[in-house]
């Protein structure tokens, strides 16, 4: 009898887990973390394909941490490039810039290069962190037809076969890991704008 309870009990823990980790079908119905919440445990890669843990790094200084789609996307693009010409004066106030894609270090090296960045790139190719965060959802059959037909091979981009991406999201973070700041929004084509940004990282503080 007590093995029998056992064998249930580890089944429904590993049950509960594997719901807890399933990736929604739309962008829509993501359930990221909140403020208040905190950063997971999470390793990612830099550039050179180094192992960077998230943890570990946000200790170091108040981080504005950015997720995007990746490379490929014209509207990341647009958003990091203007997250470069604000750079500068948002590690003058104290923060330290992260910028997490599902691209694979290749990939973001050609980010990387086509924008000059003055701040780090990290690969979630395997989409841990953006599951984690709560920002993963899987493109359907045509969606993911669609993306193939307009040239966004996103298999080849991350090197993995999820079909998943992360919905675009920032988060401002202290160093001990709790989430002070966020902008989320499931329509991709909406982004905070360089001026709210600075404008949220002077009235948070960096601390």
């Amino acid at each position: 009898m007590k093995h029998f309870i056992l064998t249930l009990s580890i089944f429904i823990v590993s049950l509960l887990s594997a719901f807890s980790q399933s990736v929604p079908k739309s962008a829509n119905d993501i359930s990221p973390l909140l403020i208040g919440e905190y950063v997971p445990e999470v390793t990612l890669r830099d550039v050179d394909s180094n192992p960077v843990d998230l943890k570990k790094l946000i200790k170091k200084k108040p981080t504005v941490l950015i997720f995007y789609r990746g490379g490929w996307c014209p509207y990341c693009n647009r958003q990091l490039s203007g997250l470069g010409e604000i750079s500068d004066y948002l590690v003058s106030i104290g923060y330290q810039i992260v910028a997490i894609s599902p691209d694979t270090p290749d990939h973001l090296s050609l980010t990387y290069d086509k924008h000059m960045m003055n701040y780090m790139l990290l690969s979630d190719s395997d989409m841990k962190a953006s599951k984690k965060f709560g920002l993963a959802f899987e493109l359907d059959d045509k969606m993911f037809k669609k993306f193939s037909n307009m040239g966004m091979d996103i298999v080849t981009t991350t090197g993995e076969k999820h079909n998943m991406l992360p919905v675009p999201a920032v988060f401002f973070v202290k160093t001990n890991g709790e989430i002070s700041f966020e902008y989320i929004n499931p329509n991709f084509k909406k982004r905070i704008s360089s001026s709210l940004l600075v404008t949220a990282a002077e009235t948070m503080g960096s601390e």
